[in-house]
Order: C-alpha cells, then structure tokens, then sequence
C-alpha cells in the first residue's frame, strides 16, 4: 500500500497529543525504527499536514530516549517539506514570561550521546546550523501570533539540556548570565535533522515557567509545566491554523538547499 503523502509537518509536544480532527493514522517505517506513534495525517487551510507527538501519544519516552531520527526520517517518507515543532520550555530571562511563546532563532546544544545525524559516512557530509531555524517560517510564526494577540518574542536562543532532570540553581544562573532566552531537552537533534534533509523547521517555545536560576521563583515541577502547557494549548492551536494556510510553497530559504557542498 502506498503511503500517504503530506506537505507539512508538525511535532506534538508536553501535553500536545492531537492536532487534526477526523484525521486517519497510519504506521511510518524508517530505516531507524518505528517513529514515536503513528502518524495522523489530515488538513489545515487546505494544505495536507502530518502530526506527530515526539514523546508518544502516552508521553511514554523521555527526552533522552525518543528517536529523533525514525520521527524526522517519517516526515519526510511523508513528503514533508516543512515542519513546525511547537514544545513546552522554561524561560531563563525575567522579561520572557510564563505564557509566552518564543520563536527561536538559535539553539546550543547541551545533550550527549543521542543520534544527530543521518550520516554516518562512507562519505562525510557537513551541513551547516549557523542559522539553523527557517528565516520564511519564522516571520510568519511572529506575524501570526501578533495578529491573535499571542505574546510573542520574535527571535531567540534555545539551550537544549540532556533531561529528563531539570537544571540545578547553578546550571540555570550559567545558562542565564549567557543571554540565553530558552530551556528545554527535545529540540536538538530534531531541527538540525531536519536541516540534513533539507526540510525547513520552525520552533515554536512555549514558556511554561522560570528555570531553577531566576530568583523569587519556586524550582520548575512536571506539574507546573504541563498545567501551563494545556491551558495555553488553545492559543497554539490557534496559531498553527492561522500559519499553516500562509506558509508559501515555494522555498527560497536556505533550508531547501542545505546539501549544496556539504559531502566531500
């Protein structure tokens, strides 16, 4: 049976199951495993998109065990050729508040021993992450939530930890005298991976509470962050309807080219 074919992707966070009402569901292999769940695939605005939660549809894995690969890999078996990867993140900044969403422009990478890449050789292939978030869907992503009244932060600098614990005081107060905006464990390798197929990726952070460091706040708590994360599900919802139509077809970003010199 042939697989179904979809245009855009998007990645289910913390408390973020279910997009597509009436979707059908279908099971993707990939040459890594089965991905997190099966994969519904249905319609936004007219344009064919395929959800997945990352963390499977009972949050069964944890950051450090979801195969990344098998889940970029499915997407693109799909045809996908953008993905919008909405999570739950703490904020490491005062001025980046519980609620907000933060359209990301750079990550750091804190993770070890996870797959990050689809090429293991015999020919080795660099592809680069200087900009490593699509520049096209980014701006849609800020214009859109501005439209709905969404809090928005229109770029911003996600370190991605190795979870599942959260950070220490310590961790979190280095990570903040960095400038950095965002804490979270999912969003590496998952937008680099996409990258090393050419399939252009936006995040969207969704701030559910302040990280160990800030001062005057309790330590983050599971309960808190998915408490926060459902009650802001709505909103998210309601951009993805609202960007999914106005993402063009066309992709003159570098995302769509990323493979032009990378293999020696």
């Amino acid at each position: 049976m042939a697989l179904p074919t979809a245009e855009i992707g998007v990645f289910g966070g913390s408390g973020f199951t279910t997009l597509l009402d009436g979707a059908e569901e279908f099971l993707i292999e990939t040459p890594y495993g089965a991905p997190s769940s099966p994969v519904t695939i249905g319609e936004i605005g007219g344009r064919r998109v395929a959800f997945l939660p990352r963390h499977g549809m009972e949050h069964q894995l944890p950051p450090h065990m979801i195969d990344y690969r098998a889940n970029v890999w499915a997407m693109k078996e799909l045809g996908v050729t953008r993905i919008i990867g909405p999570n739950a993140c703490g904020s490491l900044q005062p001025h980046v508040k519980p609620g907000d969403f933060v359209i990301c422009d750079q990550f750091v990478d804190r993770t070890w021993g996870r797959k990050d890449t689809f090429y293991d050789g015999p020919i080795t292939t660099h592809v680069s992450s200087a900009d490593p978030y699509c520049p096209t869907m980014r701006e849609i992503a800020v214009a859109k939530a501005r439209e709905l009244g969404i809090p928005v932060h229109d770029a911003g600098t996600v370190v991605v930890i190795q979870g599942p614990r959260f950070s220490t005081r310590a961790e979190s107060r280095w990570f903040a005298s960095q400038g950095w905006e965002v804490i979270n464990m999912t969003q590496y390798p998952e937008c680099y991976l996409a990258r090393e197929l050419e399939i252009c990726y936006c995040n969207i952070s969704l701030i559910t509470d302040h990280d160990a460091g800030a001062e005057g706040v309790e330590p983050v708590s599971n309960d808190e962050v998915v408490r926060v994360f459902a009650a802001n599900n709505e909103k998210l919802r309601g951009l993805l309807h609202a960007m999914i139509p106005a993402l063009p077809v066309e992709r003159p970003c570098v995302c769509a080219t990323a493979l032009a010199g990378a293999s020696f």
